[in-house]
C-alpha cells in the first residue's frame, strides 16, 4: 500500500486541479465550450510527470519502467475517477442546466445523453492518462547497456 500513496496523493491533487480549472471556466461561462477542455490534458500531464519524477527520486536505483508505468497510471486513473464523479454531480445537482447548454441538436436524439456525457469523461481522461504516461516514460526509462553477444 505504501507504494500506492504517492501516486493516490498526486491523482487528488490533479483532479483538485481539474476540478479548479472547470469551475473557473464556469465563473466565465466557458464550460460548455469543448475545446477549453484540451487543457484538461495539460493538467493531468503535469500531474502525471511530477508523480513519476517524484516516485524516480524517491526510488533512487530501485525505480523501473514497471513501478513508474504504474505511478502513473494510478495517478490519472485516481484523478479521473474524482473528476467524473464531480463532473456527475455538478451537472445533476449543481447547474442541471449545463448538459442541456452542451448538447446539439444532434445529442438530442439520444435519450441518456447524461450517460454518454460521463462516459466520454471517463474515457477521454483514462486514455490522456495511458497515453501520458507512455511518453513519459520514455523520458525517465533507464538506458540498459546493450551486451554484445560473442560470436
Amino acid at each position: 500500500m505504501k507504494r500506492l500513496t504517492l501516486p493516490i496523493r498526486f491523482g487528488i491533487a490533479t483532479s483538485g486541479s481539474l476540478i479548479a480549472y472547470f469551475l473557473i471556466l464556469s465563473l466565465f461561462d466557458l464550460h460548455t465550450n469543448v475545446f477549453y477542455s484540451l487543457f484538461n490534458g495539460v493538467i493531468t500531464g503535469f500531474g502525471i510527470y511530477e508523480a513519476i519524477k517524484y516516485n524516480r527520486l524517491e526510488q533512487k536505483e530501485n525505480f523501473n519502467y514497471g513501478l513508474g508505468f504504474k505511478t502513473g497510471i494510478v495517478t490519472g486513473f485516481v484523478a479521473t475517477i474524482i473528476f467524473t464523479i464531480f463532473f456527475a454531480f455538478y451537472a445533476t445537482e449543481i447547474n442541471t442546466e449545463f448538459l442541456k447548454k452542451l448538447s446539439t441538436t444532434w445529442f438530442n436524439n439520444f435519450k441518456n445523453f447524461q450517460g454518454i456525457v460521463f462516459f466520454t469523461v471517463a474515457i477521454m481522461g483514462f486514455a490522456t492518462t495511458l497515453v501520458l504516461t507512455l511518453t513519459f516514460m520514455q523520458l525517465f526509462k533507464t538506458p540498459r547497456k546493450l551486451k554484445k553477444n560473442p560470436v
